[in-house]
């Protein structure tokens, strides 16, 4: 208990000499022990890369994560070593929508596929995200965490000790100058002399060894910046193939959606006295496949739009009705078609069971 006592009273003691020396130094009554200028630029150093490193963490944060909400549970849930709970994002959110109206369209109708189509490709590119976000999280955030929880911390706390064993230096020079300044007939302050120039001399070991210490992990911070460098390397890598996984996707549902013949409706500018229907131009993808036998269909759609009577026709692709006099359509399935006098050149009769209306030929190939 009288050991502790005594340390007490002189950390005590320390803390005091200390704050008053930082005092005096404020209002200039006191000498500053300065740093050398190489020293200075590596703490400059390394205060700047702290401050880029927390800007840069935290903007690609929001890149990876827009949503506020969603960061502060993900980051409450880290603290509580708990999993994250597995959500949907958006691109995956968009993908399911569209199945699922795509589903209540029906399959087998031009729009319903594609939006079933289009919202399986949501769904690709919101794993992709998913990985992307992965990826990003091992190899590029939690290298630039480790450093400002872990290295920069260490680096703050051995710069805090070299200021306190410099104020202690700068106190033991103090004190001998004001002993050396007192009568130095008297015994009494021959041994003060004579027991701070032992302080400054331990006091100037305390400090040149710790601020050894302290411009060894500053110089670090050139290790740091190669480590980082390599980090980015690997986000650049990661974005890489997160947008080349995208715009394959996309290619991949472009050639897919070329294959969905579409049909317009257009008014031609018509009075509201005239009250003219609007015409339906069907128009063929060019990328969608044209029957082998294309010449012949030609002349046979020609032959019969010349003479009465009706043939049957295979359907080549899906199509919706624009309007009540048309017939929609389904990929594959056989109709009689025919002539009706005054009809577009362009268009046929088509007729499925007690269903009848005009139908592009376009989307017919006539049997024989």
């Amino acid at each position: 208990m009288d050991f502790n006592v005594k340390r007490l009273a002189a950390d005590a003691g320390t803390l005091f000499s200390r704050a008053v020396q930082f005092t005096e130094e404020k209002f200039g009554q006191a000498e500053k022990t300065e740093l050398d200028a190489h020293f200075e630029n590596l703490l400059t150093r390394a205060e700047t890369t702290k401050h880029w490193t927390e800007k840069i963490l935290k903007q690609t944060e929001v890149l990876l994560q827009p949503n506020p909400n969603v960061r502060i549970e993900e980051f409450l849930y880290e603290k509580l070593d708990k999993k994250v709970p597995t959500r949907m994002n958006n691109h995956e959110l968009l993908g399911q929508s569209m199945i699922d109206s795509g589903n209540e369209f029906g399959p087998g109708t031009a729009y319903g596929n594609a939006l079933i189509k289009c919202g399986e490709t949501e769904k690709q590119i919101g794993g992709a995200e998913r990985e992307l976000i992965q990826s990003s999280a091992i190899n590029f955030l939690t290298p630039f965490r480790n450093f400002l929880e872990g290295d920069f911390k260490t680096i703050l706390k051995e710069r805090k000790l070299l200021q306190n064993k410099r104020l202690d230096l700068d106190a033991a020079k103090t004190k001998l100058k004001k002993a050396k300044m007192a009568d130095a007939r008297a015994l009494m302050w021959a041994e003060e002399v004579t027991k701070a120039e032992q302080d400054l001399k331990m006091t100037q070991s305390e400090f040149d060894r710790q601020a050894e210490i302290t411009r060894l992990l500053l110089e670090g911070i050139n290790s740091t910046h190669a480590h980082h460098l390599h980090c980015l390397n690997d986000f650049v890598e990661a974005q890489m193939t997160y947008y080349a996984q995208c715009y394959q996707y996309m290619v991949d549902l472009q050639k897919q959606l070329g294959n969905f013949p579409s049909a317009f409706s257009s008014n031609n500018n018509q009075s509201t006295a005239s009250g003219a229907a609007s015409i339906s131009v069907p128009i063929l993808p060019l990328s969608g496949p044209l029957p082998a036998n294309t010449a012949n269909a030609s002349s046979g759609f020609t032959e019969l739009q010349n003479f009465s009577g009706s043939r049957k026709a295979r359907v080549l692709y899906d199509y919706d009705a624009a309007g009540s006099n048309e017939l929609s359509l389904l990929a594959d399935e056989v109709i009689m078609v025919s002539s009706v006098p005054g009809m577009d050149s362009d268009w046929l009769m088509g007729e499925r069971g007690n269903q009848k209306g005009k139908v592009p030929i376009t989307y017919l190939e006539l049997l024989n």
